[in-house]
This record gives C-alpha cells, structure tokens and sequence, in this order.
C-alpha cells in the first residue's frame, strides 16, 4: 500500500508540474512508475516462462533473456517482452534493465535522473525537485523493505524442532484424556490436532507473504491503472480518469454556483435578522440608545 500511495503522489505531481517536467518526460516517468511494481514483484517471485511456453516462442524477438549472478552462479530466466512491465520499456532500455540483478532499483535510479535533469524554472525551483526525490527514495527503501521480509525466514532447525515438539504432545494427550471422555477421545483430539496444526501452517504461510499470501497481482494492476492517466498509448483504455482538465464552462459554473450559495447565506442571515417582518431586537433598542 506505501508503494500505491507513492506512486500515485509521484504521477500526480508529475502531470501538475507537466509544463516544466515537459509532456516526454511525464511520460517516461509514469510508464516507469507503472513497472516498477511488476519488476518488484519479479525480484522477490521470479515468474519465468515454462519450458513448453519457452518452446513455442523459440527463436522470436518476443522472448527476453533475463541474467542474474549469485554465489551459486549466473541464473537465466526467460519472460515475454509483449507482457507488463516489460511491454512498458523501450529496447535499449529494456535491455539495460534485464541485465543488472536488482531491477526495481535501476527503476528508482532511472526515475531519479529523469527528474534531476528537469531544468529550473520560476514555478520548478530546488523545494520540487527534493520532493520528487524524496518520493523516489521511498520507493527505494520500499525495495529494502521487502527484501528484509522475503529473506528473514524463520530458521528451519527452529520450525522443525517446534513440529516435533507439537507432534509428541499431541500422541501424549490422549492417555490424559481416555480415562474422562472415554470413547469420546478421538473426535476431541482430531478437532485439537486440526486447530493446533492449522495454526502451525498459518504461522508457515505469513513467514513470506510474497509466496501467496499477498494479491500481488491486483497491487501491480492497481498502480498501472492509476499512474498510467493521461497517457496517449495503447494503455489508455486500463487508465483512469482524472481532474486536472479545467474548462471555461466547468469554472463559469462554479463561479456561478459559489455566487449562488454566498446570496443564499446573506438571505438566510437576513431572514434570522428580521424574522416574519418584524422588527428585530437590534433595530428596537437602537433609538432608546441615541441621545
């Protein structure tokens, strides 16, 4: 949700300041913002193609090679360029990011220089252009964030031991209970087994949310429909409206329609003034108070 909310600040102001950022480089700057979900997601979940999907796009200009070198070695992954976010960047670009290892940090570095080369003007001056950084780099602490949580696991000698611990317990209750609920002592230990294990497998689940416990899906489609408005592409059909187009009409009508209500307040004030025509106390001790 932080990276939601950031993401559509950064947009925000990005089309407000349209006219110094310049009309391109709004654009850049959103279509990066849009990916950079997707590859966070990629980093902390791989999602590579298949060995059959891999098979049928062999040898077309669809399919992207990805690079990652660890201790154990140089890993290869395969993904479709025609998909998000990778439909998102442009060639050269595409090919820089698939070559580093921590791709939504060269998306934060990118988004970082787009914005530093924004050239100073009467209305873009130092205080913006640190607060367009500054959201960049929650962003980037955002990566670290989730790193932290996908790589602190709880230790597998501790989740074991804790297994074995629950296990003999539970073959140990029985002979405490027999001698009280007689034959009623299977279904009451198959209801304590299922709430004790049931609990154990939902400890092991959220020890990574990224491995299903989070829609990450619905979050990286939320942020490309919002950051992504007022973009001529081939996205502007997923994009949302926004309220940043002010006509004549639409400002004549709230001219109107803020006349109209400052008129209806006089005549209410007047009307708690002067009710039913009569004279009100003001106006009946203003002449015993002249001399």
């Amino acid at each position: 949700k932080k990276i939601l909310s950031i993401s559509r600040n950064v947009s925000r102001l990005a089309t407000l300041y349209e006219t110094d950022v310049k009309p391109e480089r709004r654009r850049r700057v959103q279509r990066l913002l849009a990916a950079f979900p997707y590859l966070l997601r990629h980093h902390i979940q791989p999602c590579c193609l298949t060995s059959s999907q891999c098979a049928e796009l062999l040898g077309s200009k669809h399919v992207l090679t990805l690079e990652s070198s660890s201790s154990k070695g140089i890993k290869q992954c395969w993904v479709d360029r025609r998909d998000l976010p990778w439909s998102l960047l442009p060639n050269i670009a595409l090919k820089k990011c698939a070559a580093v290892n921590n791709k939504p940090l060269w998306i934060c570095d990118r988004l970082s220089k787009e914005l530093q080369d924004v050239e100073y003007t009467p209305n873009f001056t130092s205080r913006e252009r640190l607060t367009f950084l500054s959201q960049i780099d929650k962003l980037s602490q955002c990566v670290g964030e989730c790193e932290r949580i996908h790589q602190t696991a709880v230790p597998l000698n501790y989740a074991r031991h804790s297994l074995r611990g629950l296990t003999l317990w539970l073959l140990s209750l029985p002979f405490s209970l027999v001698k009280d609920l007689g034959l009623m002592t299977a279904p009451v230990m198959g209801i304590i087994a299922w709430l004790l294990l049931g609990v154990y497998e939902i400890g092991y689940a959220i020890e990574d949310p990224f491995q299903g416990s989070l829609n990450l899906n619905s979050l990286c489609e939320s942020i490309h429909k919002d950051v992504m408005y007022g973009y001529f592409g081939d996205d502007i059909k997923r994009s949302r409206g926004n309220a940043f187009q002010i006509d004549k009409e639409e400002s004549e009508e709230w001219e109107g329609r803020t006349a109209h209500a400052i008129e209806m307040n006089l005549e209410r004030a007047d009307h708690r003034i002067k009710p039913s025509g009569k004279l009100s106390d003001l106006e009946a001790i203003t002449p015993s108070m002249s001399p």
